[in-house]
Order: C-alpha cells, then structure tokens, then sequence
C-alpha cells in the first residue's frame, strides 16, 4: 500500500466506524413523561443513567431519547417511522401505555397501537423492548388487570423482551414518589434502570 492511499484508508476506517455508532447501534427509547425525565434534573433521569451504564460497561450504543410527557400509544405510532428512518436504531425501548391506562382507553385500541409500533420497528430489523406497566385500582380490577396483561400478550405475540413492570421492587414506596404520587424521584432512577437495564443488556 502507498503513502498517498494509506491516509484515505484511515479516513474511510474513521467514517465507517463513526457510522456504525452513530446509525446501527443506536438505543432509541420511545416513552412519556417516566422516560422523559418528568420533573427531575436534566442528565438525572434512568435514560441517562443507562447511557452511563452503557459507557462503563464499554458498549459503544449511543442512546437517543425520543420520550416526552403526555405521550400514548398513538402518539407513538404517530411518531415511530420518523424516528426509525432518522436514527435507525439497534434496539428501541417502547415505554408507553401509562397515559392510555390513566384515560381509561379502550384495551383493544392500546393494543392495537402498541402492535403497530413493535411491527413498525421489527420491520426495520430492529429489536424491541416492551416495557410494561401497572395503572390505580380505581380504574376497576378487570381494567387494571387486562391493561398489565398486554405488555406480556404483545411480548409473546412479537417475540419481543419484556420488562413486566417499569416500576417494579419500588411502587409501593411513597416517598420514592414526587409529590403528584405518579412520577419517580431523582433516587429511583436507578433502580429503573436497573429494572430495565437486565433485559436490555441481551439484546446489545
């Protein structure tokens, strides 16, 4: 190989590489107000927290988050194609349902939207992470219960990881709650991105 060829070999490696990371092995969280960070410092929410678990544990999956309060299911299905043909992500972490649980939408509908997003990502060679979640009793048992079933019934129906419940070893923890009683505390971040981070990790 020649002095004159060898820089642009390198150039070509560098841009190649920067590609890779930036494209193909991208973590893309699509979620609401849980994922988004919902009063809570900036940099201090489990999204970013993961990035940081990420770096550690030297996986080079930059982590892009595409969540904001107030978002459902059809929000999401709204938005998914979009997010896949600008990231194009390795893996996308669907957090939603919560705010269609707190509105009393009807389960067929939730699951229908929740099914289009999976399929949307699964298309595109993505895979998926579901993220399931628990609503107030006072929505009704058979509610509450059919709305915790699905995150399982899409999981089995796509193939897709699951975390059974976001908020799992701490919902009952008042004081790891803001004020409202819905949105997590800055102290338990963590342990949602530890929840999260253990079906996650497989997939990378």
């Amino acid at each position: 190989m020649s002095f004159a060829v060898f820089p642009r070999v390198v150039i070509f490696l560098v841009l190649f590489s920067a590609w890779r990371v930036c494209i193909a092995d991208t973590v893309l969280v699509v979620g609401d107000s849980l994922s988004a960070g919902y009063g809570l410092p900036n940099g201090s929410g489990w999204v970013s927290l993961l990035e940081h678990q990420l770096a550690a544990d030297k996986e080079p999956f930059p982590v892009v988050n595409a969540s904001f309060s107030g978002e459902t299911t059809a929000g999401g299905k709204r938005r998914i194609q979009g997010l896949l043909d600008r990231y194009r992500p390795h893996v996308v972490v669907v957090e939603l349902g919560a705010n269609d649980g707190l509105r009393g939408i009807r389960i067929p509908l939730i699951r229908e939207n929740l099914s289009a997003i999976v399929e949307a990502c699964q298309h595109r060679g993505a895979k998926v992470l579901v993220i399931g979640m628990r609503i107030p009793p006072n929505y009704g048992r058979d509610y509450g219960e059919k709305f915790h079933a699905l995150f399982k019934e899409i999981s089995k129906r796509y193939d897709a990881s699951l975390v059974p419940f976001m908020l799992d070893g701490f919902a009952d923890e008042r004081s790891l709650f803001q004020d409202d009683g819905i949105h997590p505390t800055i102290d338990a971040q963590s342990l949602i991105m530890e929840n999260i981070y253990g079906q996650l990790k497989p997939l990378l």
